[in-house]
């Protein structure tokens, strides 16, 4: 759920980052930031367990659902939703600063919270990430070995919905091969940078300067 509605314009360009679970998102985007360095990644906060060698406030910040509940009281949140039975949502704090600034942000969220921070952020690049076949899909979800069987057919059963919200987003990238993906990403947040609209943005003296502003 969205806790505003008026649109927000920042010189930063806001990169909003979904996909199904075991598409390869989190490896892509943590590959992305070792490539470029101007960019800075907003942590979610999330009511779900940490898998694997997750660490508090490096993937996500996990708090139990009660910490998370009050936080969406106090209206904490740009965007909030629930997703495989856990909860997950996206402070307000430092996000909007950071745009403000003129930093490109990345948020790596469910496409019910990209949705929702589409409508608060005008200018925010939707970037879908799909697997390149369903059985690729549970392959990876199972060689990853974090979660039993009845999970897999939940996430893959969930993955179904998920994908067929790949044509509200801008940019659709598929994740077959990694480094394929990887330049696909790097495109894009690249070719953001470069419209006349985000220039505008972010490069205001410039333009003024010029008699284009």
């Amino acid at each position: 759920m969205t806790q505003a509605s008026a649109p927000i314009e920042t010189p930063g360009n806001l990169f909003v980052i979904a996909a199904p679970s075991g598409a390869g998102k989190s490896s892509l985007v943590k590959a992305l930031f070792e490539l470029d360095s101007h960019l800075s990644v907003s942590v979610s906060h999330t009511t779900r367990a940490p898998r694997g060698q997750e660490q508090h406030g490096r993937e996500y910040w996990f708090i139990d659902e009660p910490s998370f509940r009050a936080m969406i009281a106090q209206g904490d949140f740009f965007e909030w939703a629930e997703v495989h039975g856990n909860l997950y949502g996206t402070s307000r704090a430092g996000v909007a600063d950071r745009l403000a600034a003129g930093d490109d942000v990345v948020l790596e969220i469910d496409w019910q919270g990209a949705l929702q921070i589409k409508r608060l952020f005008a200018h925010a690049v939707l970037i879908f990430i799909l697997p390149p076949s369903w059985n690729e899909l549970q392959q990876r979800l199972t060689r990853r070995g974090e979660d039993p069987p009845e999970v897999i057919a939940r996430r893959m059963e969930n993955a179904r919905t998920e994908v067929a919200q790949a044509r509200h987003f801008d940019f659709v990238i598929i994740n077959g091969l990694f480094e394929t993906a990887l330049f696909d990403l790097k495109t894009v947040v690249h070719s953001q940078r470069l419209k006349y609209a985000a220039q505008l943005r972010n490069k205001s003296q410039v333009f003024a300067a010029l008699g284009l502003a």
